[in-house]
């Protein structure tokens, strides 16, 4: 987490924006975690990965994140099994930001997509928006 705060000094963890904008949350799997993709099964091995995603509608930022820290939900997005898991969830905001430019940097800073295709099924730019420190 250090790491993602020098990289992106000016992402706010607290008090997240109601605005719309992009967001990175570092999820924790305590262990092994066993989950499927488009039909396909996959394995993830315990550790920590970040996630990049987006929240333009009512409530913005501030109301996805608290969606995504709540165990009890109906699992609709890739990343929600991962959060269901997950033994901690840190997020970072970046309101008017844009999810994509945020996996392009990670990329570039030795991060890399352990699923391709994982969470980034509407995007043409990104390998994936689930990303792994190398």
């Amino acid at each position: 987490m250090n790491r993602l705060l020098r990289l992106f000094p000016g992402a706010r963890t607290a008090n997240m924006p109601v605005q719309s904008g992009a967001y990175l949350l570092t999820i924790s799997l305590g262990e092994k975690f066993a989950g499927s993709l488009r039909g396909k099964p996959y394995e993830l091995p315990a550790g920590t990965y970040v996630y990049a995603g987006s929240a333009n509608g009512p409530g913005g930022v501030a109301a996805r994140v608290a969606r995504h820290m709540r165990k009890d939900k109906k699992l609709h997005w890739h990343v929600d099994a991962l959060t269901v898991a997950a033994s901690e969830i840190t997020a970072f905001a970046f309101p008017g930001g844009n999810e994509c430019a945020l996996v392009e940097r990670l990329l570039g800073e030795g991060y890399e997509a352990p699923l391709p295709g994982f969470g980034s099924s509407d995007c043409r730019s990104c390998p994936a928006h689930l990303l792994r420190l190398q």
